[in-house]
């Protein structure tokens, strides 16, 4: 057998004919959007799996959002603007896991930064409250985005919901990361997460958007158990 590596490296096999034309051997790579079928079964399958789960912790969700009050002051949910399909933006919702001054601070942390030249990240961010390392380490943080998924604004798999200043410094192939909704988990996050320089994650969520499948959304939901339990890049 032969293998070649060559400029379809990034493509994944189910995309990849083969056909004859004029006698000749062609290869043929199918677009990288999926059929209106595809999309529909996942935006359906999003929302009836955010509403199960969302009723499933409700209860937790509440008590979570009482110890998050009860640790610093502030509210329970945190807000902020996000980018997503398509550039529009819309309100992602978080447990608050830092105090109320965290932006009024990070330009006084710019020197410690640890981030991936795109990404704001400290190991130990003195901005985090003793709730929130907890909550960070085990994910549980991202739980209020069931909602955002409910609502149609995000999906279950897809790419990290960025924000709005760091959109503007895409390029254009990063910017084939807003061609599907952003996502409360996705290959960046079973791959590394904060631990990942800026290209490798980019490279990872244009390889989703590119190639997804109804089958990858649910590998990369069970390898998802996997990161949380591991806690690998969480910080």
């Amino acid at each position: 057998s032969l293998a070649v590596l060559g400029v379809l490296d990034s493509v994944a096999p189910h995309r990849i004919d083969t056909t004859h034309f004029a006698g000749v051997t062609l290869i043929q790579v199918r677009t990288p959007r999926p059929s209106s079928w595809v999309r529909l079964v996942k935006a359906v399958g999003d929302r009836v799996a955010a509403a199960a789960l969302l009723a499933a912790v409700a209860p937790f969700m509440m008590l979570m959002m009482l110890v998050v009050r009860l640790d610093s002051k502030g509210p329970a949910i945190f807000k902020q603007q996000r980018v997503g399909l398509k550039g529009e933006l819309f309100t992602m919702y978080k447990m608050r896991t830092m105090h109320t001054n965290a932006e009024e601070i990070k330009a006084q942390l710019a020197t410690q930064d640890e981030g991936n030249g795109v990404l704001f990240k400290i190991r130990h961010d003195p901005r985090i409250t003793r709730v929130g390392r907890l909550l960070r380490k085990t994910s549980l943080d991202e739980l209020p985005q069931l909602f955002n998924v409910l609502k149609g604004e995000m999906s279950l798999v897809g790419p990290r919901p960025a924000l709005p200043v760091e959109v503007a410094q895409y390029n254009f192939k990063e910017r084939r990361r807003l061609a599907v909704r952003p996502g409360l988990t996705g290959l960046w996050q079973v791959s590394g997460r904060s631990d990942l320089d800026w290209d490798t994650s980019v490279d990872l969520d244009l390889r989703y958007a590119d190639n997804y499948r109804l089958t990858d959304d649910l590998v990369i939901g069970l390898r998802t158990v996997d990161a949380v339990v591991r806690s690998k890049g969480a910080y």
